[in-house]
């Protein structure tokens, strides 16, 4: 799928070598026009005659390929099968803007689509991964959810922005604002209870706080105006609401991805992962992690591996590259939840990194081992088999050889009881 002001490429049969000749024609931007144009029997007549190459389109911030690009590749693909075209016919290729970038202050529309459709050609584009129609809807609910789940942070921050300007210091005796507790003492402060005591009344028997400190955390409610109380009411409605949509979601992600219900508990299995970050992974990979053939690429397409800023021979840089953002955030946030797990190889793999690496260098390492990892389960349809922090003998001499040289560099005398190899 070309843009709108898009070429229509032939094959290489002109007399200059290495050029392509191709049609102008301004299309329209609307699905249902495109629909139309990909079913209209003379544009198959057309595309045909003209030997029509794979569609190519660039990518932008707003998603604007989708409109055009799902509208009429199903259809030239069909156009394809049954004119025994090319088999990389009918396939949408979407291209990263930045490779397809002109010289600045010449941007216009006609030289855009000739450049794409140049460049495309002689395979000097960056093309993204385009996943099919079920992937994308799984990427659209689990975007969403992470959407409102942020929704929901922001509420829990300016409720306690709230509370704190009517002086009510619940925050500062609850570990948990949106807990049970805090809640149900909230509706009533909103309901407009008046008596400290009443709500201390409230409270759970297993919360930490005692009915004194509540007492006085509710004191201000005596003659709490009635604007805060209405806010916070307000606000305890709005959360409900979030909580609900979030339910929502959930319950339709489990419909969606139930055929592959066992790679969700196959990615679950993995320590720092769980249900919602596999359905996130399996959202932005694939539930086979097909279109990448190896991890490496896996690894590559989602930046977490290290970069290359190569001058002159000289590698000046090895920051990350750029990837794709949500599985950047799920692997960092589950790298940090797998060096916490108690016997596993990331907690090991972490304690011997992080003294040469520091904190977050170390959490990049675990997350690409998980990026592997991820990769090979899905991939190969295996089962995470945790091998616990068993050390092996080799592993113990080189330990012990390690603290002998730091001992003797020190300036202590070692003097080993038993046989110990060569240092």
């Amino acid at each position: 799928m070309m843009p709108p002001h898009s070429l229509s490429p032939g094959s290489q049969r002109n007399s200059c070598p290495g050029m392509l000749i191709g049609d102008r024609h301004r299309r329209a931007r609307l699905p249902q026009v495109l629909q139309l144009l990909a079913e209209d029997s003379r544009l198959n007549v057309y595309a045909g005659e003209r030997e029509v190459r794979p569609p190519g389109a660039p990518t932008t911030g707003a998603n604007r390929w989708t409109r055009g690009g799902t509208s009429m590749s199903p259809h030239i693909r069909s156009r394809c099968m049954r004119t025994d075209a090319s088999p990389l016919s009918g396939t949408l290729h979407l291209a990263q803007a930045q490779s397809n970038r002109g010289a600045g202050g010449r941007k216009r529309d006609f030289p855009d689509a000739e450049r794409l459709v140049k460049r495309l050609v002689a395979q000097e584009l960056t093309l993204s991964f385009v996943p099919d129609a079920e992937q994308r809807l799984w990427r659209t609910v689990m975007r969403r959810k992470y959407q409102i789940t942020r929704s929901r942070v922001q509420l829990h921050n300016r409720l306690e922005s709230l509370l704190e300007e009517a002086h009510i210091k619940v925050s500062s005796v609850v570990s948990d604002l949106l807990g049970t507790s805090a809640r149900r003492m909230l509706h009533a402060v909103g309901d407009g209870e008046t008596d400290p005591a009443a709500l201390a009344a409230l409270a759970d028997q297993r919360l930490r706080a005692t009915p004194e400190q509540l007492r006085d955390a509710f004191g201000a409610c005596a003659d709490l105006h009635a604007v805060y109380r209405r806010l916070v009411k307000l606000t305890l409605d709005e959360l409900r609401v979030i909580e609900d949509h979030l339910a929502q979601l959930d319950q339709q992600m489990a419909q969606l991805l139930a055929y592959y219900h066992d790679a969700v508990q196959r990615l679950a299995e993995v320590p720092g992962l769980g249900v919602d970050s596999a359905q996130q992974i399996i959202a932005e990979v694939g539930a086979s992690a097909a279109a990448f053939p190896s991890a490496k690429q896996l690894a590559s397409w989602m930046g977490a591996c290290p970069g290359n800023e190569e001058s002159a021979g000289v590698n000046y840089s090895h920051r990350c590259p750029k990837g794709n953002r949500q599985m950047r955030r799920v692997l960092n946030q589950a790298a940090n939840a797998a060096v916490k797990a108690k016997g596993t190889i990331f907690a090991v793999v972490y304690r011997r990194l992080v003294p040469r690496l520091g904190h977050a260098q170390a959490i990049g390492a675990i997350a690409h081992r998980l990026c592997r990892l991820i990769w090979k389960i899905l991939h190969q349809g295996i089962r995470y088999e945790e091998r616990g922090p068993a050390v092996s003998k080799e592993a113990t001499q080189a330990r012990a050889r390690k603290m002998i040289r730091e001992l003797r560099s020190l300036g202590y005398r070692v003097e080993l009881a038993s046989q110990t190899p060569a240092v």
